[in-house]
């Protein structure tokens, strides 16, 4: 189950960071968007059951739109910078993450954050139904909305079409900049999901969540074929990618090998991924 658990999360926000590398861009910000999430969701949530005693639930939904709120206004900027302004992805992300883990830290003091009601956390972080983990059933309904809108919708033709010719997609009647900034607004918003996610699985609020999930979600993007230049990639490989993943974090897990060297792990297997990507592209050009 712990395997399922993680590959939920990991799903969510590799099938955000998929939008963007789709559209030919890619989101450094998504690990910090769910550490701000999980503080700002917290905090709000506290405030709201000290006003509101009696309206746990309200209070749960209000502090999860304040914390989905700010991810969303976090990917606008992102999708405003880069295709309106037209400044690079790298550049415009690295800058929002430092915007996001700095704000974090300053509001939850370097410290977790208690206080959550236990309905949150033990109906979402550790439920289940009929044996299957809410959060498992949560993932797959989000995976699916999005598989469908990617698949048999105009506006998931258009992603793919600005990623693969940016400019015959204009001249093709298609609003580029709304799709960029589009993708990325779903991006954020889909880290901030996982961050609701996971802040419901520890129990807290914290600064230091998903510090790991940047590289882990472009990492299952990578492996799943999606290509860094945009224009192709599916959903349901992407999904394999984060349940390889998190079968090897896991297995490394149960071997105790140290989290530093799961870390160095994930960095060669984005290495290599991306050097495969180019070679095959550049094979196909010769040829």
């Amino acid at each position: 189950m712990n395997i399922l658990r993680n590959t939920s999360y990991l799903s969510v926000i590799a099938a955000g960071q998929m939008l963007v590398i789709v559209v030919g861009g890619f989101d450094i910000s998504v690990g910090a968007v769910i550490a701000l999430t999980s503080v700002i969701s917290t905090l709000s949530i506290v405030h709201f059951l000290d006003v509101l005693p009696d309206f746990t639930i309200t209070s749960i939904v209000f502090g999860c739109v304040a914390g989905m709120l700010i991810a969303g206004l976090i990917g606008l900027a992102n999708g405003v910078c880069v295709a309106i302004l037209r400044a690079p992805p790298f550049i415009v992300t690295i800058g929002t993450m430092s915007i996001a883990v700095g704000l974090a830290e300053y509001l939850s003091g370097g410290t977790p954050l208690y206080g959550l009601p236990e309905i949150f956390t033990d109906t979402i972080g550790r439920g289940r139904i009929h044996g299957v983990p809410i959060v498992l059933l949560i993932a797959a309904v989000i995976v699916t909305i999005l598989g469908y809108v990617l698949t048999s919708t105009r506006t998931g033709r258009c992603f793919y079409a600005v990623g693969g010719n940016e400019r015959g997609a204009h001249f093709s009647g298609v609003n580029v900049p709304l799709h960029i900034i589009l993708a990325y607004g779903l991006s954020s918003l889909l880290a901030s999901a996982t961050g609701l996610l996971l802040t419901a699985r520890v129990g807290s609020g914290e600064a230091t969540l998903g510090s790991s999930m940047m590289l882990d979600s472009i990492a299952a993007a990578i492996l799943a074929g999606v290509s860094l230049k945009g224009g192709s990639g599916r959903l349901s490989m992407v999904i394999l990618g984060a349940s390889f993943l998190s079968v090897i974090a896991n297995g490394m897990n149960l071997i105790r090998v140290d989290s530093r060297y799961q870390v160095i792990l994930v960095g060669t297997i984005v290495i290599a991924a991306a050097a495969l990507d180019n070679f095959k592209r550049l094979r196909s050009t010769n040829l």
